[in-house]
């Protein structure tokens, strides 16, 4: 039996056109599903889309050739149309082919995507791994779907959902992740420009998020529950892409700092086993001790990337982030004090009710603290999303019309700037933030004593158009939350 997996490109217009490369971030949870089925007997293969450039013809005649039994694709808020359409047209070329759907954008749709795509047949809900395989067990013995959790599939024309599959407890049981799996070279990109400019990969050390960020899809996606690997089994796999060449990498855990403690082991580790390698994290700014951020240094951290979200404590409260202004500045200060190479932080502007004051002093607070980078996001809401709720419930965000494409939440409040406007705001806050004289020197002085910061000068040499393209059209992004991979 044989399973093709594939991660879909983001939705755009024409997508019977080849499009540019995108080869950010490969596409971790596919790889786990398919490095499981593997190691059970499974023949499996995989496609990324959007790092290929494929159009859906390109697609349909790599799914021909491969000719599987099961065709899944990975579905995000920003892709998931783009997987319906794919998928058409493999059902026409490999008509005995099962459909399946996973990831986020299937789990919160999962009704919706069945009876507007008739031709899927099979949606995994949540976490996909064990549900996979044992799905791979039922079809290959002809078991009725009724009986495997976590499911919505099509039976004589209704649509059946089976109850939910309660979460893996020990991730440490999971293989790792096969990367040879996928042909292609990633990097790590923030607005257009190249943060990795070595070998690259991602790496998973956390499930989950024990926070209730109304703003982000990913509590209710893991239920508010935190697993983690334990710090040896993380520093194995770390030690197995460094023996395979592996430069960069980054963890794209929701909450890697959340145990401090765990950090430190992971950070002592690393250096116990002399891997060298640079890395990246997220972080909360109130979970970042002196101690931490330089055992990270010493380690190989080169960029944290902090939620900050907001300057107003407002704001933050109806985001439900739990943290505050001065715990932003006070973090972002830590880490530069503790010799982090590079500090990015994320702000969300254009919450229902939020001001033009608001999402000025925001803007501005960029400015005021030390940070290297800002992205500054609009906020956008999708199914799965506490705000997408609550919009709903008041009657102002129709469902059917953005179940699939999303809203801006701003249009849904008469108190709030439209996205245009803060568009523009943060177009002129954005250019303010880079043309400051102390910015300028203090940013090229790190840069001429970073050997990380010079690689990444020069990868981006032959990128400045893109980057000053994607550095205007910043503000477009919903958030960094909506698109978890």
């Amino acid at each position: 039996m044989k399973f093709t997996f594939i991660s879909p490109a983001a939705f755009r217009e024409n997508l019977h056109e080849r499009s540019e490369p995108v080869c950010s971030w490969p596409p971790l949870g596919m790889l786990y599903l398919a490095t499981l089925l593997s190691k059970e007997g499974y023949e499996v293969s995989l496609l990324d889309q959007a790092a290929k450039g494929y159009s859906i013809e390109e697609t349909v005649r790599w799914v021909k050739k491969e000719n599987p039994d099961v065709v899944g694709f990975s579905t995000l808020a920003s892709s998931g149309r783009t997987a319906a359409l794919t998928a058409r047209d493999v059902k026409k070329e490999v008509p005995e082919a099962k459909i399946v759907f996973g990831n986020y954008y299937a789990t919160f749709n999962a009704e919706r995507v069945m009876q507007k795509y008739p031709w899927v047949d099979i949606i995994v809900q949540s976490e996909g791994e064990i549900t996979t395989l044992e799905l791979a067990k039922f079809l290959k013995n002809g078991e009725k779907l009724k009986n495997l959790s976590g499911i919505t599939f099509r039976e004589k024309g209704k649509i059946i959902s089976t109850p939910e599959r309660s979460l893996i407890k020990d991730v440490d049981a999971l293989p790792f992740p096969d990367r040879e799996l996928l042909d292609v070279d990633y990097h790590s990109e923030v607005a257009g420009a190249i943060t990795a400019p070595e070998k690259f990969t991602t790496v998973l050390s956390s499930r989950g998020c024990p926070f209730r960020c109304r703003f982000c899809g990913c509590q209710r996606f893991a239920r508010g529950v935190w697993r983690a690997r334990s710090a040896k089994n993380t520093v194995e796999e770390l030690r197995l892409i460094s023996s395979m060449g592996y430069k960069q990498f980054l963890f794209v855990d929701d909450s890697f700092t959340l145990k401090p403690k765990r950090v430190i082991e992971i950070c002592r580790g690393l250096r116990k086993e002399k891997i060298d390698m640079d890395w990246t994290c997220e972080g909360r700014v109130d979970s970042c001790s002196y101690e931490m951020m330089r055992e990270m240094v010493k380690a190989g951290c080169k960029i944290i990337y902090f939620g900050i979200e907001s300057a107003n404590q407002r704001i933050l409260d109806y985001y439900n982030k739990r943290i505050t202004p001065q715990q932003s500045e006070r973090a972002v200060k830590t880490a530069r004090r503790a010799g982090m190479n590079a500090i990015i932080a994320s702000f969300i502007v254009g919450a229902p009710t939020e001001t033009h004051d608001e999402i000025e002093n925001t803007l501005r607070f960029a400015q005021k603290i030390p940070i290297d980078f800002p992205q500054f996001n609009i906020l956008g809401v999708f199914p799965g999303m506490d705000i997408w709720e609550e919009l709903k419930a008041k009657g102002v965000l129709k469902e059917e019309e953005y179940w699939e494409t999303g809203a801006w939440a701003s249009e849904m409040s008469p108190e709030t700037l439209p996205p245009e406007e803060i568009r523009l705001l943060i177009e002129k806050h954005f250019n303010a933030f880079l043309m400051r004289p102390e910015y300028i020197f203090s940013e090229a002085l790190r840069t001429v004593k970073s050997r990380f910061r010079l690689g990444i000068v020069v990868r981006n040499l032959n990128r400045l158009n893109s980057i000053k393209g994607n550095v205007a059209s910043v503000a477009k992004l919903r958030t960094k939350k909506s698109y978890c991979t």
